[in-house]
């Protein structure tokens, strides 16, 4: 089976605070002495259809789980994702339709099994004990919490003081996170450090509502994107989709530092830990760069996402690419009139996002045409084919008429 000292030391892995390790130890326990098991619960609000690596350190954490007896329950969260979730936010949240949220929420299962083992998964919408809570429940769970308790919450007493308006909505919602550990009856729940306050209400309820346990609390810290600064965001562009292309993931993991490769071997990587400090030792003494450190990286994140071929494919792309200045095999053709401004072509063949940007790239010479540097940003192109570059990643052929 498995070493209940090692099996923690793993859970305890990267993670910024935990709640009750001493419940979590005798879960691990009960286990290995009686098979019996229990249940860790995490929730999503169907807000964006996407994951982005900065999700999986969640999921990664919970697949690990699954490993020692639990049994996760993904909770997808229909009912609260059309409050919307408060939490960081300095103004109300716009509410989501339910066709929206329906739709988001069938992408986040299709992406999720690519860690999760659905044999040891649950996937459950809040909506079913929600909507049967009523009127006359939804009262009494109002009742079990006091309004400058609430306020404690960071978020809410920033614009209380500000005098931002707070809807009612937005007290509940807390509220009925928490509900959804009484009605799963969880043992452990998981979240990121922003949502403690919401993920202690779940024990403080299921106290409330007597249902014999309160459950563990683990939380992860938010990841960093590849900017090393910001944590992975869609909006700030520092982050790698867990839907993209192989050769796309594989430049993009290439592209972190070397101080912020070994928080994405902690968080995201399933090597233990006594692996991941001997390929510190090994880049350490020299015996192995960091570049091959971080491909090794790459491959595990495309076999999760894609598979070992894409991964192997994607490998050999970038050495094609990179080490010796040969072209992708597959560029996306476009075909433009002109004679057209190199600015304007670039974003036509959408590898520049907007033509300040070209310039910008052009008189760094980070722009290429036929593998040439070019540093005139007001270059006009006349009819003809030609190979457009940006950076080391982004390919266009154009053809000009």
């Amino acid at each position: 089976m498995f070493d209940i000292k090692e099996a923690l030391k793993e859970i305890k892995r990267g993670v910024a605070e935990i709640i009750d390790e001493e419940r979590i130890e005798k879960l691990l326990k009960r286990f290995l002495e009686t098979g019996e098991n229990f249940t860790v619960k995490a929730g999503f609000d169907p807000t964006a259809p996407d994951l982005h690596l900065g999700h999986t350190v969640l999921i990664q954490k919970m697949a690990l789980f699954q490993k020692y007896g639990g049994i996760v329950q993904f909770l997808i969260g229909d009912f609260t994702g059309m409050i919307g979730d408060p939490t960081g936010k300095n103004e109300t949240r716009k509410k989501l339709d339910r066709e929206t949220v329906e739709k988001n929420a069938q992408s986040y299962k299709e992406q999720v099994f690519k860690i999760l083992d659905p044999e040891k998964t649950e996937v459950v919408f809040n909506s079913h004990w929600l909507d049967a809570l009523g009127t006359a429940g939804l009262v009494e769970l109002t009742t079990t919490f006091n309004v400058a308790r609430m306020l404690e919450r960071e978020d809410f007493e920033k614009r209380y003081k500000s005098q931002t308006p707070i809807s009612i909505s937005e007290f509940l919602y807390p509220l009925l996170q928490g509900y959804d550990s009484v009605a799963l009856k969880s043992d452990i729940e998981m979240g990121g450090t922003d949502q403690k306050f919401n993920l202690l209400m779940g024990r403080a309820l299921q106290r409330s509502y007597h249902i014999g346990k309160e459950q563990a609390v683990i939380m992860m810290p938010l990841l960093e994107g590849l900017d090393g600064v910001n944590k992975m965001s869609k909006s700030l562009g520092n982050y790698i989709g867990v839907t993209e292309d192989a050769n796309t993931m594989f430049g993009k993991v290439l592209s972190a530092s070397d101080e912020l490769m070994w928080r994405y071997y902690e968080l995201l990587s399933t090597r233990t830990i006594e692996e991941i400090e001997d390929l510190k030792s090994e880049v350490a003494a020299g015996t192995i760069h960091p570049k091959e450190v971080k491909e090794h990286l790459a491959c595990e994140i495309i076999e999760r996402f894609h598979s070992s071929k894409a991964a192997q494919d994607a490998k050999e792309e970038f050495e094609r690419v990179h080490k010796r200045s040969e072209l992708p095999a597959d560029i996306p053709l476009f075909s433009l009139e002109g004679p057209i401004w190199i600015a304007k072509a670039l974003v036509e063949a959408k590898i520049s996002p907007s033509t300040s940007q070209s310039r910008r790239d052009i008189k760094q010479g980070a722009v290429k045409i036929d593998q040439e540097k070019i540093d005139d940003e007001q270059l006009q192109l006349p009819s003809g084919e030609y190979i457009l570059q940006v950076g080391k990643r982004k390919f266009a052929k154009v053809k000009v008429s």
